[in-house]
């Protein structure tokens, strides 16, 4: 059994090597000549799997360790008869923490609290739902659309979109990528969509970034319909337009997913369905791997901070999102080829970020409330 397997997938080497004979390359280095005589394909999103790669090749199994399947040729994939799977939900908490974390950094660079404003969650998926517990963490109603699950559970927590970008003081999608079926969601963001949101909304795009149409979301910028922007994913990427990025508060390489531990349970996850489709029991588990965490805990005084002051000074040293917007920033070459490089080199290098729940609380007694937001938030207490 011959096994390829993309770089920048943790704990590789321990997961797949006692399957087979184990090849670990670069995207850039799996090619067709490279996979005609592999049995099984484990890659990230960097690497697409259609026809020109896998045609003529032994390849009945490929796995890709990202939620996103956008990459791979499905239509291709199943008229072969290979067997495909992707890992929902693995980096789905990252992608809520990633949200929470913007979210009060806004608040903090802007002025204004969180709570008690209106949030709309378009996508209430595997990260969704995650996203809005977070949300209700840090008080913020919530407005959810969903079509999809709306269609299949008849639920009235399911709203119009209509209704959620008129209401919505901050907006975020969390949706795939389809450009077809009854709810496509290529350019879902466009220009009548950003026209029927109330002024000055904050505005988060972590899903996928032809989910927004660029120009339609300079437009809403230039307008006031959008005051604040977080934008994780591009139209086009790896490269990134500057344009865009002038006008984005914060902006990363689509790194939102890619704490340590949603890149580990895509690990996990591809090994056990490559157990599955070899018919043999899985046995491999990373916990004794995993490294200490890097913020183990955090005493903090909030006497004289708002609460929300006081969540900003818990998160930042956990996950220091300024310092990803500062270098996406720092590639922003006028050449395109030379920013989707940049972008590329971020994602591949990208620091070990620990979840919250791997950071300890101390606070003195006293602050029930506070206590509880951390909590909920995720973090021990």
């Amino acid at each position: 059994m011959k096994i390829i397997c993309s770089t920048n997938i943790p704990y590789a080497e321990e997961a797949f090597r006692p399957l087979g004979d184990l090849t670990i390359l670069a995207p850039k280095e799996i090619t067709a000549d490279r996979v005609r005589d592999a049995d099984v394909l484990v890659i990230r999103s960097t690497l697409h799997a259609n026809r020109a790669l896998l045609e003529g090749s032994r390849v009945r199994f490929v796995g890709t360790a990202t939620i996103g399947t956008d990459h791979l040729d499905l239509a291709y994939l199943n008229q072969a008869g290979i067997t495909w799977c992707a890992a929902p939900g693995c980096n789905a908490n990252s992608v809520s923490e990633y949200v929470t974390t913007a979210l009060l950094c806004l608040g903090q660079r802007h002025g204004f609290t969180l709570s008690g404003k209106t949030i709309g969650i378009v996508g209430v998926g595997n990260v969704g739902r995650l996203v809005v517990q977070k949300a209700q963490a840090l008080g913020l109603r919530v407005l959810q659309n969903d079509p999809p699950r709306h269609d299949a559970e008849n639920n009235p927590v399911f709203l119009p979109l209509e209704q959620v970008l008129a209401e919505a003081d901050i907006l975020t999608l969390h949706m795939p990528l389809t450009k077809t079926g009854p709810y496509p969601t290529w350019h879902l963001a466009d220009r009548r969509f950003f026209e029927q949101l109330k002024p000055g909304v904050v505005w988060l795009n972590a899903a996928r970034g032809a989910a927004m149409d660029s120009d339609a979301f300079l437009t809403a910028r230039a307008t006031g319909k959008v005051a604040c922007a977080v934008l994780d994913t591009w139209e086009g990427e790896p490269v990134f337009r500057t344009d865009v990025l002038a006008k984005a508060d914060i902006a990363t390489p689509h790194i939102a997913g890619h704490s340590f531990e949603g890149k580990v349970t895509g690990t996990v996850m591809m090994y056990r369905s490559v157990c599955r489709f070899l018919g043999i029991a899985p046995t491999w588990t990373p916990e004794r791997l995993l490294p200490p965490p890097i913020v183990p805990e955090i005493k903090l005084d909030p006497t004289g901070l708002s609460e929300e002051a006081a969540l900003w000074r818990i998160v930042r040293p956990v996950y220091d999102i300024e310092a990803d917007d500062r270098r996406l920033r720092a590639g922003a070459a006028a050449d395109p080829k030379t920013r989707g490089e940049h972008f590329e080199k971020l994602r591949k290098n990208y620091p070990i970020r620990r979840e919250f729940r791997f950071t300890r609380v101390v606070l003195p007694q006293g602050h029930p409330r506070l206590e509880a937001k951390i909590r909920n938030l995720g973090f021990v207490i």
